[in-house]
């Protein structure tokens, strides 16, 4: 395994075989505005996050219906086969993905930090995912999947279940301790996302 301590060379050969899926599909009921196109130290939240992801991904993907949003990136846009939930979106980067593992991130985590991105994608055999567990929980939409997933993930949307939560406990997965998040997040802002107004205002107030 690539110890947090070995060079970024060692992890980044690790992320060739890997494709970058950035989850667009969301309706910001909560925020009121796109959160995709919110400015954050003066760039929209979703150039941040495809300027992260170009440099840790040599294949990206973006998962969401309006294509014509996101022209201007010249990014890929596919529409969720599964419309109206994340889960939906998750399955439909891992059907379209030209690898046979992903990195997902939703377009509502700012400070994406391309040091944690490459610690998650090493060292995933024999697991079906691997997923940040933060002090509040699982981090779903910041982790890692493999094609593996996919027959869970189908069944339970064809159900009509759209929590990913459900779907996880049928898979085989390793979880990043909060410990192991604070050597390579020192500030904690890695994982923090914007839902709200008062959320994207303290996202604001904080110091490069």
């Amino acid at each position: 395994m690539c110890s947090v301590a070995k060079s970024f060379a060692c992890m980044i050969s690790q992320c060739n075989d890997i494709t970058g899926v950035i989850l667009v599909g969301g309706k910001s009921r909560r925020m009121g505005q796109d959160k995709a196109f919110l400015l954050i130290e003066g760039l929209p939240v979703i150039e941040r996050i495809i300027r992260t992801m170009q440099g840790c991904f040599k294949d990206l993907l973006l998962v969401g219906d309006r294509p014509e949003r996101f022209e201007s990136y010249g990014l890929p846009v596919v529409p969720d086969l599964y419309p109206g939930s994340s889960l939906g979106g998750l399955y439909t980067g891992l059907q379209h993905a030209g690898t046979d593992r992903i990195f997902v991130t939703s377009c509502d985590i700012p400070f994406s930090n391309p040091e944690l991105i490459r610690f998650i994608c090493t060292d995933t055999n024999p697991y079906d995912a691997v997923i940040p567990a933060t002090e509040g929980g699982l981090e779903p939409l910041f982790a890692l999947y493999h094609k593996s997933c996919l027959p869970a993930m189908q069944t339970a949307l064809e159900a009509g279940n759209f929590r990913i939560t459900a779907v996880l406990q049928q898979l085989q997965i390793k979880t990043i301790a909060p410990e192991q998040l604070r050597q390579l997040d020192a500030d904690g802002r890695a994982l923090l996302n914007i839902n709200t107004p008062d959320e994207y205002a303290a996202c604001k107030e904080l110091k490069p």
